[in-house]
């Protein structure tokens, strides 16, 4: 396979990945913007289907902060690397229990073995396609909570254990404790402290099943996820602006981009797919139109 960045002229290759502190700015803020607008809307109009609405939305906002942990780990999201540090804790990492060190460890050995069997992401997204029968089983367990529940207990024991961990670990735990007790204290102040439950329902059901979707999006039942190729072994979908919204924020659909040049701020991917695609890169590439495409390709009956 022919080097990415030797397809790229040098002008394209620095505008693939010049990164802009406003425009990561914009995807923070953005995203906060949608947690606060829910959270008002709830509280003004709280009824079953604000609340199935909100729900949706919070997780995949949710979901949102945990793609700025991913890019700021990739010293992606903005210029200044002061600002990476900084989005990666209090404005995203914190919120939802995510921690950039621990996740960039694995992460980056995701990026170094993708196409191999040493993949460490594999155990998600290697046994597709699957019956619709065990797909519609996942869902489940994602919007019952089931999955969720486990990840709240996990954060639990860690809380528990906290004077086991080195200080960094520590640290990370205790303020993102502190964090969503701010949360709850700023939503009680304003007479709905119920809205934080609402909070942790969304981060126990939807949050986990646009997870689940977004990584079915990106590697599952790819052509070949034993090849090297990432044409082969990951994917780059057409979105609604609905499932944009509600299942891969931020451009985090094109994510055949990230993996030839894992540089290239998230807002740049859109860029970088149109200038390979005009080159012909993607000549013997079928890129799907939409998750319910998708997940009809990936399972059977």
């Amino acid at each position: 396979m022919q080097p990415i960045k030797e397809l790229l002229t040098p002008e394209e290759f620095r505008q693939v990945t010049q990164r802009s502190n406003w425009r990561g700015a914009s995807i923070v803020a953005f995203d906060w913007l949608v947690i606060i607008l829910t959270f008002v809307l709830l509280a003004n109009y709280p009824n079953p289907v604000t609340l199935l609405v909100g729900l949706f939305v919070l997780g995949a906002r949710q979901l949102g902060l945990g793609i700025v942990v991913h890019e700021t780990g990739h010293q992606s999201l903005f210029a200044s690397s002061r600002l990476n540090d900084f989005a990666s804790k209090w404005l995203s990492g914190y919120w939802v229990f995510s921690d950039r060190k621990s996740y960039m460890k694995t992460h980056l050995k995701h990026h170094q073995a993708a196409g191999t069997s040493d993949d460490p992401d594999a155990p998600n997204y290697q046994a597709y396609p699957i019956s619709r029968t065990s797909l519609k089983r996942k869902v489940i367990r994602d919007l019952t909570g089931q999955l969720g529940w486990r990840r709240v207990k996990s954060i639990y024991r860690g809380i528990s254990r906290l004077n086991e961990f080195k200080p960094e670990v520590r640290e990370y735990m205790i303020r993102s404790i502190g964090v969503n007790l701010a949360l709850l204290a700023i939503l009680t102040a304003f007479g709905h402290a119920w809205l934080y439950l609402v909070w942790v329902l969304a981060f126990m059901t939807s949050h986990m099943l646009v997870v689940r979707i977004r990584q079915i999006g990106e590697h599952a039942g790819v052509p070949n996820l034993l090849d090297q190729d990432p044409r082969q072994n990951t994917r780059t979908l057409y979105l609604n602006p609905l499932e944009r919204f509600l299942i891969a924020p931020h451009q985090v659909s094109y994510h055949l981009e990230h993996h030839m040049l894992a540089s290239v701020p998230i807002y740049r991917l859109r860029t970088l797919h149109n200038i390979l695609l005009n080159k012909g890169y993607y000549q013997d590439v079928k890129f799907e139109h939409g998750y319910f495409s998708l997940l009809k390709n990936v399972t059977y009956a």
